[in-house]
């Protein structure tokens, strides 16, 4: 396992986020390190994915500040675009493009963004689609693959962009059970490369045995946060323990 460093990745500073007279983030204070597995979880409706996607501004926070690589996310498109191509997102759906082939999904990114040529680009996703287990699955349309092929191809597309910072938003929610852990076992492996990962997910198991940090969120806010050890065995909060009572 690579050795973790104290170079920050994403900083949050008292972050509100709105939805009409809904608020669904309040005052969130975030620090995540380079090479550090970060665990969300929480009840629906908690913020969790919210938080995610201030991250890479798929919304816009009402207030505080967001740096992610050093860069402070504003307006300016400028520094919207580079965020973008450094942050691999995995979502609950899949999101592939359905009409292209599962290589072609991969290279479009690398090829528009990176401006790689072609040939590297499927070089590159070939060695990815090996990383997630499904080589031979390049020439085929999502369509054709199960649910938990489709989320590794997501994985591998996010991964060609060579991203520092890599986020899941329950990235098995809409899976068959028997498809979760291949799918896991992906995200645990890039765990153990030291990939800087910010997950959201209901599996505790992977929080448990994977994160370096857990954080509970309940009603847009951290309520606590702690290493698994503490926070499954000990945890400070009320809110948290109700939590824990009812999921465990």
């Amino acid at each position: 396992m690579e050795q973790k460093t104290d170079n920050e990745i994403v900083r949050l500073e008292r972050v509100v986020k709105r939805f009409g007279d809904f608020t669904a983030l309040r005052d969130v204070d975030l620090s995540v390190q380079e090479g550090e597995v970060v665990v969300i979880i929480g009840p629906s409706g908690s913020g969790k994915s919210t938080l995610l996607r201030t991250v890479n501004q798929l919304e816009k926070h009402d207030q505080g500040r967001i740096v992610v690589d050093g860069i402070e996310l504003t307006d300016d498109a400028r520094s919207l675009h580079q965020i973008r191509a450094e942050i691999g997102m995995v979502f609950q759906q899949f999101n592939l493009f359905p009409h292209l082939t599962v290589m072609r999904n991969i290279t479009l990114g690398p090829q528009k963004v990176r401006h790689m040529p072609r040939q590297q680009a499927e070089e590159l996703a070939l060695q990815l689609l090996t990383r997630v287990g499904i080589p031979e699955q390049a020439d085929k349309y999502p369509g054709q693959l199960s649910g938990g092929q489709q989320q590794r191809v997501a994985i591998a597309r996010a991964l060609a962009m060579n991203p520092r910072l890599m986020m899941f938003d329950e990235p098995t929610s809409a899976l068959d059970p028997e498809m979760i852990n291949e799918v896991l076992k992906v995200m645990i492996e890039l765990a153990g490369d030291g990939m800087t990962m910010l997950c959201v997910t209901h599996e505790m198991g992977f929080a448990r045995n994977v994160a370096d940090r857990i954080i509970f969120m309940d009603e847009g806010e951290i309520v606590e946060m702690s290493k698994p050890e503490e926070f499954f065995t000990n945890p400070k909060e009320e809110r948290t323990k109700a939590f824990l009572d009812q999921i465990l």
